[in-house]
Protein backbone atom coordinates (compact mmCIF):
# COMPACT_ATOMS: atom_id res chain seq x y z
CA UNK A 1 0.00 0.00 0.00
CA UNK A 2 2.80 2.76 1.06
CA UNK A 3 6.05 2.72 -0.78
CA UNK A 4 8.68 5.40 0.70
CA UNK A 5 11.66 6.39 -1.76
CA UNK A 6 13.97 7.65 1.54
CA UNK A 7 16.14 8.96 -1.17
CA UNK A 8 13.91 11.49 -2.59
CA UNK A 9 14.24 15.10 -1.80
CA UNK A 10 10.95 14.46 -0.15
CA UNK A 11 10.80 14.50 3.56
CA UNK A 12 9.46 10.87 4.18
CA UNK A 13 6.26 12.46 5.97
CA UNK A 14 5.49 14.59 3.19
CA UNK A 15 5.45 10.97 1.26
CA UNK A 16 3.18 9.21 3.78
CA UNK A 17 0.61 12.28 3.45
CA UNK A 18 0.87 12.13 0.32
CA UNK A 19 -0.02 8.44 -0.32
CA UNK A 20 -2.36 8.90 2.62
CA UNK A 21 -4.63 11.37 0.27
CA UNK A 22 -3.64 9.06 -2.56
CA UNK A 23 -5.60 6.05 -1.26
CA UNK A 24 -8.71 8.23 0.18
CA UNK A 25 -9.17 9.82 -3.55
CA UNK A 26 -8.60 5.99 -5.15
CA UNK A 27 -11.16 4.71 -2.82
CA UNK A 28 -8.11 2.25 -0.95
CA UNK A 29 -8.87 3.35 2.26
CA UNK A 30 -13.02 4.38 2.67
CA UNK A 31 -14.98 6.93 5.43
CA UNK A 32 -14.45 5.37 8.83
CA UNK A 33 -11.42 2.63 7.50
CA UNK A 34 -9.02 1.83 9.66
CA UNK A 35 -5.29 3.39 9.33
CA UNK A 36 -2.52 0.87 10.19
CA UNK A 37 -0.44 1.67 13.34
CA UNK A 38 2.07 3.45 13.77
CA UNK A 39 4.07 0.65 14.91
CA UNK A 40 2.97 -1.58 12.63
CA UNK A 41 4.36 0.58 9.83
CA UNK A 42 7.06 1.99 11.52
CA UNK A 43 8.22 -1.86 10.94
CA UNK A 44 6.94 -2.59 7.92
CA UNK A 45 8.44 0.42 6.29
CA UNK A 46 11.45 0.37 8.37
CA UNK A 47 11.34 3.71 9.31
CA UNK A 48 10.79 6.10 12.52
CA UNK A 49 7.53 6.06 14.06
CA UNK A 50 8.35 9.89 14.85
CA UNK A 51 7.91 9.81 11.28
CA UNK A 52 5.01 8.40 11.19
CA UNK A 53 3.58 9.85 13.90
CA UNK A 54 4.34 13.52 12.46
CA UNK A 55 2.35 12.27 9.13
CA UNK A 56 -0.58 10.84 11.16
CA UNK A 57 -1.00 14.30 13.07
CA UNK A 58 -0.53 16.29 9.96
CA UNK A 59 -3.60 14.83 7.96
CA UNK A 60 -5.65 14.93 11.51
CA UNK A 61 -5.22 18.39 11.55
CA UNK A 62 -6.28 18.42 7.97
CA UNK A 63 -9.32 16.79 9.30
CA UNK A 64 -8.84 13.88 7.19
CA UNK A 65 -8.60 11.49 10.16
CA UNK A 66 -9.88 10.92 13.52
CA UNK A 67 -8.48 9.06 16.57
CA UNK A 68 -10.29 6.96 18.99
CA UNK A 69 -8.29 6.14 21.85
CA UNK A 70 -7.50 2.58 22.04
CA UNK A 71 -8.96 1.92 19.03
CA UNK A 72 -6.86 3.90 16.25
CA UNK A 73 -6.97 6.17 13.52
CA UNK A 74 -10.03 6.10 11.24
CA UNK A 75 -10.79 7.95 7.59
CA UNK A 76 -12.99 11.32 8.46
CA UNK A 77 -16.35 10.74 6.59
CA UNK A 78 -15.66 13.96 4.38
CA UNK A 79 -11.99 13.09 3.90
CA UNK A 80 -12.59 12.53 -0.31
CA UNK A 81 -14.70 15.76 -0.42
CA UNK A 82 -12.09 17.69 1.38
CA UNK A 83 -9.57 16.61 -0.59
CA UNK A 84 -11.66 17.27 -4.18
CA UNK A 85 -12.34 20.52 -2.81
CA UNK A 86 -8.28 21.20 -2.33
CA UNK A 87 -7.82 19.70 -6.26
CA UNK A 88 -10.30 22.24 -7.38
CA UNK A 89 -8.71 24.66 -5.47
CA UNK A 90 -5.51 24.23 -7.07
CA UNK A 91 -7.10 23.95 -10.68
CA UNK A 92 -7.92 27.70 -10.20
CA UNK A 93 -4.05 28.18 -8.64
CA UNK A 94 -3.14 26.87 -12.21
CA UNK A 95 -5.48 28.88 -13.93
CA UNK A 96 -4.29 32.15 -12.30
CA UNK A 97 -0.44 30.74 -13.18
CA UNK A 98 -1.38 29.43 -16.76
CA UNK A 99 -2.77 33.58 -17.31
CA UNK A 100 0.51 34.90 -16.01
CA UNK A 101 2.63 32.62 -18.46
CA UNK A 102 0.50 33.85 -21.37
CA UNK A 103 0.63 37.27 -20.24
CA UNK A 104 4.33 37.07 -20.41
CA UNK A 105 4.86 35.82 -23.88
CA UNK A 106 5.13 32.12 -23.04
CA UNK A 107 3.64 29.98 -25.74
CA UNK A 108 0.80 27.48 -25.40
CA UNK A 109 2.70 24.14 -26.31
CA UNK A 110 5.32 24.95 -23.69
CA UNK A 111 3.12 24.68 -21.11
CA UNK A 112 1.19 21.60 -22.85
CA UNK A 113 3.92 20.09 -22.95
CA UNK A 114 5.11 20.62 -18.96
CA UNK A 115 1.58 19.27 -17.81
CA UNK A 116 2.17 16.31 -20.40
CA UNK A 117 5.90 15.70 -18.67
CA UNK A 118 3.86 16.02 -15.42
CA UNK A 119 1.25 13.50 -16.51
CA UNK A 120 4.17 11.00 -17.56
CA UNK A 121 5.88 11.28 -14.83
CA UNK A 122 2.65 10.02 -12.49
CA UNK A 123 1.69 7.67 -14.65
CA UNK A 124 5.19 6.26 -14.84
CA UNK A 125 5.57 5.82 -11.14
CA UNK A 126 1.90 4.20 -10.92
CA UNK A 127 2.56 1.74 -12.96
CA UNK A 128 5.99 0.87 -10.90
CA UNK A 129 4.16 0.70 -7.92
CA UNK A 130 1.90 -1.82 -9.10
CA UNK A 131 4.50 -4.13 -10.08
Amino acid sequence: MFNIDKMSRTPLYEQLIEQFESCILSGDIGEDGKLPSVRYLSQHLNINPNTLQRAYTEIERRGLCYSVPGNGRFISPDALKKLREQSLSQTAELEALVTSLRQKGVPMNSVLEVVKRAYDVSDNMERKEDL
